[in-house]
């Protein structure tokens, strides 16, 4: 992955010349600056370290592709770029594996790649990784299901706790409900057993 420096007395001549030069925007690069102290008769000036998104999201493909290789299993990788994320959708003759119990070993390939994309940028770059659009499915069962027990809930106005989820899923269920007039959504109990309990509103 290509790192590009460029050197100012402030970070906004230093970004002026990043951009012109690599004929960009400032939404479409990651921006990590050093300062350098000046000597004696040296005055201090500003370094950026400039990574264009674009080559994160190659450098990113390329990370899953080779792990899911060394995993024996040949694979194609779909890639959609909105502004604010990625999406990254696997495609192999053997999606089962890659998907695992519950999700579990695609949840472990997208919490390695974080970490790896992390390492090398030094911040945190926002992606959705799927298989075979095990996770887009997913979550519409979870939409389903989430929107079928507030109904019921609202109804009977008897809270109902929904089964163990992860993280992920306890997040989708928060924000399908977030609007709810008539019920609200809390978190309980302790990994792994942490489930979303549905209450009816006063």
């Amino acid at each position: 992955m290509d790192k590009y420096v460029y050197s100012g007395k402030n970070k906004e001549e230093a970004l002026e010349k990043a951009l012109t030069d690599l004929n960009v925007s400032e939404k479409e690069i990651y921006v990590k600056e050093t300062e350098q102290k000046g000597g004696l008769f040296k005055n201090k000036r500003i370094d950026l370290e400039i990574i264009k998104k674009s080559d994160v999201v190659e450098e990113l493909k390329n990370f899953i592709k080779n792990v899911i290789k060394l995993m024996g299993i040949e694979a194609n990788l779909e890639v959609k770029t909105r502004e604010d994320s990625v999406s990254i959708t696997v495609y192999s003759d053997n999606n089962k594996i890659l998907i695992g119990k519950g999700g579990r070993t695609i949840d472990a390939l997208s919490m390695i790649a974080k970490q790896y994309i992390h390492n090398e940028i030094g911040t945190n770059f926002r992606f959705i990784l799927d298989v075979g659009e095990y996770k887009a499915k997913h979550q519409k069962n979870i939409e389903y299901m989430a929107k079928k027990v507030a109904r019921e809930v609202a109804k009977t106005k008897i809270e109902a706790k929904l089964d163990p989820m992860n993280s992920y899923e306890r997040r989708l269920v928060h924000s399908i409900l977030s609007d709810n007039e008539k019920v609200y959504t809390e978190s309980i109990g302790e990994e792994p057993n942490r489930a979303v309990v549905i209450k009816p509103r006063d």
